[in-house]
């Protein structure tokens, strides 16, 4: 008897632990049988605004318009499809006993499938599950599955899922798209009959198309808002309108308000749904304002243009327009804000602001724009003129090229190159030998992107250091797309990283006075005007027309041309690009100027005519603020002193005159071919007296001087009709306009100028000498190659 209860004890165990086995095999496969992810089908990538307004969506690779997941369904959807399709969702546990037991009744009577039980869980299974046949094996996986999907996930994301994932008629799925298609608009802001209309589709997604399958969707419809006004949800008003509202007829278009900065996101951040920094109406206005340029600008066959509007805080791009909305034969999906371009003078403020920070220049310094070539290289003014001398900050404000061409000689092409690579314009990533001095003057290529960050970095600098007397490591930070994404601007050290604020702030200032586009040149007198420091640049070839502008809160910038390089006569980066920058402009708030660094300038004595530090030959000087470090900067060198007779109009010294009757006086004097065209725009200009007859052993150089050509010079000569070589037309300077120049060419006299010293010259071909001298015996002689 005890063996036969100790079998039967043994027998029980075993059992037990048999099913306990069972038991958690079970457990364990009921815990695991929802897979990781639910969904695995690949999403639209969608950007929002900065206020959550959809800004541009891309197509999910397979075809199929699918939103990335809902967070929450909208209020009027979840109300209309749980009314419509499980209206116990908040009481059962992933499947309703009841609704699925009359539904097998049904079913099993009528020998077909005549009616569904199934709850919204079930159905976010069956989505999930796509493609599976439907069986009673199914409904009894979809069955366990939805249990499991109720203790892992709340009510609110079950609805997110299935409202998510749900067709809605063609390559329409999910709710999201389904409002964008059927009814241009936001989930959030259908109306009760949208949300109605919507909440039958999953259902029967064909009754969407137009016929009489609509017909259907409109009883089905009506029947929803008939039972939500029975159940007390909408009053009998709403019922009434709600019913009369039509059926969507034709897909709407997806909204593509920045399609170029979709395809730029698209790139790193695929399938996502990203709020970006994009500020929505100032988005949709810049639009339009590019699309009316766009249209003017096309007639005279220029059709791309580009545009950025960024923060300068936190570096937030608040407008991102990569083209203009031009045809595809004027390509118009290219992202100009990333393609490189000539970026013609553009570059100028850099050169600028780099020889304030090392006391190199001057804001009113005079700096020679004369003809000159250099190493072969003969760079011209945009207007073909020169001034003799013109002081830095105009030289800016008016982008003159022959001045930055002398300051990037002095300053030095690797130096510079160096400083471009510190504000991270990657573009520009050849040898600085490749690009010579040309490099100022549009010899190299940046990008829309590049050149705005570096702008904001400049502003972003003066700001900092206003604040706390402070810079940052990372001023050039890339410009920031995400919103919420917080930049990292790194340590803050009180050495500055690149430039100093007070240099920043001098560019600024003479950025300022540069001349604005038609129509607002008298901005100065208006008290709403806005202060706004602002760089254009034309390539060569009218290619590329930019403009860039700065105050204290923004960087706004404007490209202008034809995306496959073709240039026009009429493209100008004054009269193109400036007109669209003020543009938008005035789209932003208005912001106060940006604040001088007291810290970084010093008040210093300049000389008022020339602009260098006041020597003691200057007679009449003004206070100027620079930056602390520009004291290192040269005493003026053009006031000399000079000896004058008592009448004062002759030079003398002390072989000619007793010293007792010299007159010495401070004397404006520049170098013979400064002054040759100095004096042609300035009437005030005074040539030196000449020295009086009587006196000898004056010992003023550089009396006459060759304007063209130079030491060294190639000369190609070219030929008339009848095959005649043509002269080429030398010019010289001298020191007083009123002097005669003899000319020789090989030791040969060929004739005399006065006042406007050009000779027409004939040489051999090779070497050839060419002197000039004037009455007092001065002369200079170069060497010439005629080919």
């Amino acid at each position: 008897m005890k063996f036969n209860i100790n079998l039967k004890w043994k027998t029980y165990s075993t059992k037990k632990k048999v099913l306990i086995v069972i038991g958690a095999i079970a457990l364990i496969a009921y815990i695991f049988c929802l897979p990781k992810i639910l969904f695995q089908k690949p999403y639209s990538t969608v950007i929002e605004s900065n206020d959550e307004q959809l800004l541009a969506a891309q197509i999910a690779s397979d075809g199929q318009w699918r939103f990335p997941e809902l967070k929450e369904v909208p209020e009027k959807f979840k109300t209309c499809i749980i009314y419509y399709e499980d209206e116990y969702f908040y009481s059962h546990w992933g499947i309703n006993p009841i609704s699925t037991i009359k539904a097998l009744i049904s079913n099993f009577s009528s020998n077909k499938i005549k009616r569904g039980g199934s709850t919204l869980t079930q159905q976010t299974i069956r989505l999930a599950r796509d493609g599976k046949k439907r069986t009673y094996f199914e409904k009894l996986i979809e069955a366990i599955q939805a249990t499991r999907l109720e203790f892992k996930y709340s009510k609110k994301s079950i609805l997110a899922l299935y409202a998510s994932h749900a067709p809605f008629g063609g390559n329409v799925v999910g709710l999201d798209v389904a409002a964008w298609r059927y009814f241009g608009t936001a989930p959030e802001q259908l109306s009760w009959a949208e949300s109605a209309t919507l909440a039958v589709l999953p259902n029967a997604p064909r009754l969407i198309y137009p016929g009489k399958n609509q017909e259907i969707l409109l009883k089905k419809r009506n029947a929803l808002l008939k039972k939500l006004w029975q159940k007390e949800i909408i009053d009998a008003e709403t019922y009434e309108l709600s019913i009369t509202e039509p059926l969507p007829q034709k897909p709407h278009d997806l909204p593509q308000i920045t399609p170029h900065l979709l395809q730029f996101i698209a790139k790193t951040n695929k399938e996502q749904r990203i709020v970006s920094t994009i500020d929505y109406n100032i988005q949709q206005r810049a639009n339009e304002i590019i699309k009316n340029y766009y249209q003017h600008y096309s007639q005279a066959e220029v059709y791309n243009i580009s545009a950025l509007i960024v923060d300068v805080e936190n570096r937030d791009i608040i407008t991102y327009i990569g083209n203009s909305p031009t045809t595809t034969a004027h390509q118009k999906d290219v992202d100009i804000i990333h393609a490189p371009r000539s970026t013609g003078s553009i570059l100028k403020p850099f050169l600028y602001t780099a020889m304030l920070d090392n006391a190199s220049i001057l804001p009113h310094q005079l700096i020679a724009d004369i003809p000159i070539v250099i190493s072969g290289y003969k760079p011209v003014n945009f207007n073909s003129g020169y001034e003799g001398a013109t002081t830095a900050n105009e030289a800016l404000s008016r982008s003159l090229n022959i001045p930055f061409v002398l300051m990037l000689q002095q300053y030095g092409v690797y130096p510079f190159y160096d400083n471009l690579q510190r504000l991270k314009l990657t573009s520009i990533n050849k040898q600085p030998n490749h690009y010579g001095l040309s490099l100022i003057l549009g010899g190299a290529e940046s990008t829309l992107w590049q050149l705005t960050r570096a702008y904001a970095a400049m502003v972003g600098t003066v700001n900092f250091y206003e604040e706390d007397h402070l810079y940052r490591e990372n001023e050039v930070q890339q410009l920031n797309w995400k919103k919420d994404n917080i930049q990292s601007f790194g340590k803050t050290p009180k050495e500055k990283t690149l430039w100093g604020a007070g240099a920043i702030y001098n560019t600024f200032e003479a950025l300022t006075k540069v001349n604005r586009p038609e129509g607002d040149e008298a901005w100065q007198h208006y008290e709403s005007a806005i202060k706004i420091a602002w760089k254009t640049g034309t390539s060569f070839g009218g290619r590329d027309a930019w403009a860039i502008g700065v105050n204290k809160k923004y960087v706004v910038s404007v490209w202008v041309g034809n995306a496959n390089g073709e240039g026009r006569p009429s493209i100008s980066g004054v009269k193109m690009a400036g007109p669209i920058l003020f543009d938008l402009f005035k789209l932003l708030p208005k912001q106060k100027d940006i604040s001088i660094p007291y810290n970084d300038l010093e008040e210093v004595i300049i000389c008022e005519t020339s602009g260098y530090l006041a020597g003691s030959n200057c007679t009449h000087t003004k206070t100027e603020l620079i930056p602390n470090r520009a004291q290192k900067t040269q005493l003026c060198p053009y006031h000399q002193l000079i000896h004058l007779d008592n009448t004062e109009h002759f030079q003398v010294n002390s072989n000619c005159e007793a010293i007792d009757q010299i007159v010495s006086k401070p004397w404006f004097i520049l170098p013979p071919t400064m002054a040759y065209y100095y004096r042609k725009t300035h009437s005030d200009y005074l040539d030196v007296p000449p020295f009086r007859t009587d006196c000898v052993g004056q010992t003023n150089s550089k009396k006459v001087e060759f304007i063209y050509p130079k030491h060294g010079d190639k000369i190609y000569l070219t030929k008339n009709f009848y095959s005649a070589l043509q002269p080429f037309i030398a010019k010289a300077s001298t020191s007083s306009a009123n002097k005669t120049l003899f000319w020789y060419l090989n030791e040969q006299f060929i004739g005399t100028t006065k006042q406007f010293h050009e000779m027409a010259i004939r040489g051999h071909e090779g070497a050839n000498y060419i002197s000039i001298s004037d009455e007092e015996g001065n002369t200079h002689t170069i060497q010439i190659f005629i080919e």
